[in-house]
């Protein structure tokens, strides 16, 4: 295990350098730039680019860049009046973690119930039921389920506000009614996503020799399908964590947008339009270690499923 987790970290020096790079290189290749205005005049827009050293070369700001990211430091956010980018970003960063959470044991909750019941009683109405369900949540974006659920919840039924977030220190009822329907609205496609790969993973393993002969040994079917077929089922599904955390945080930049929540998309989506080049090169950081991190989780789970592939590797 301790060889798996080495690799992983050593990939993400390469993986690094890449997805700076290319993001620092675009991002001032854009036309524009965070401080033009038709109301600045241009003697200004000159001094400021030299306060945060926008006028040096771009290879030279990278590596500038570098150096203070292995200090812990972005550097001042352009659009904040030089504000440290962490001071922004850390609170922003709780928040969206708090959010894909919650949207992935909700995905996790009702996709793999689902697509075991469904593998179970296949061709029955419950399969075919669990399939429809699953093909309308995948076709369904966020962007249409959040408003829909916003009505129907919030506005005609009022069981949860509209919009907004609440921090736990705020109570706990609070707290859940406000990130019930964002969860949900995120959670929801991935839990399709999940129910199909689990019922599709089941019925494979239900067809393998060692399920039958557990079967002939007169144990029980709840015994064969939860510490049997459940086991290696769920392979598949542990593999696609890891895409799953990068739909998570993709779809969160929509999500909070609907539901006016303080998380790092919005700070995101603001940057790139107000060419604010440290928030954008933070929130592409923290990305990108969120998604190594979930992959490198994988792996490990991957030695505790099926020890055999942690002595592969």
């Amino acid at each position: 295990m301790l060889r798996v987790i080495i690799r992983r970290l050593l990939w993400f020096i390469p993986v690094f350098f890449v997805v700076t790079g290319l993001t620092f290189v675009t991002m001032h290749a854009l036309p524009g730039g965070p401080f033009d205005s038709d109301k600045t005049p241009p003697a200004l827009i000159q001094q400021m680019e030299e306060v945060f050293g926008l006028n040096r070369p771009v290879q030279e700001q990278y590596l500038i860049w570098l150096s203070n990211v292995a200090q812990l430091k972005f550097g001042p956010s352009l659009s904040a009046r030089g504000k440290p980018v962490e001071s922004f970003l850390l609170p922003g960063l709780a928040v969206s973690a708090q959010l894909g959470l919650f949207a992935l044991l909700f995905a996790l909750a009702v996709g793999v119930p689902a697509g075991i019941t469904a593998a179970m009683h296949r061709g029955s109405w419950r399969d075919r039921s669990a399939t429809l369900v699953a093909i309308i949540g995948v076709s369904v974006p966020a962007i249409v389920l959040g408003p829909v659920l916003q009505y129907i919840f919030a506005l005609r039924l009022g069981w949860l506000p509209v919009a907004q977030w609440e921090s736990l220190s705020e109570g706990l009822i609070p707290y859940l009614s406000h990130i019930i329907l964002p969860a949900v609205t995120l959670g929801a496609g991935l839990s399709a996503i999940i129910a199909r790969l689990t019922r599709a993973s089941m019925l494979s393993v239900l067809g393998e020799d060692y399920i039958r002969t557990a079967h002939a040994k007169g144990l029980a079917r709840r015994t064969v399908t939860v510490r049997h077929a459940l086991r290696n089922a769920l392979i598949p599904v542990v593999t696609y964590l890891g895409p799953l955390a990068a739909a998570v945080l993709t779809g969160s930049l929509v999500v909070e947008q609907i539901f006016a929540i303080p998380g790092m998309g919005r700070y995101f989506v603001s940057s790139i339009s107000a060419r604010d080049y440290p928030m954008v090169m933070a929130v592409v950081v923290l990305y990108a270690l969120i998604i190594v991190g979930v992959n490198l989780l994988v792996d490990i789970l991957y030695t505790f499923i099926d020890p055999r592939i942690g002595h592969g590797n």
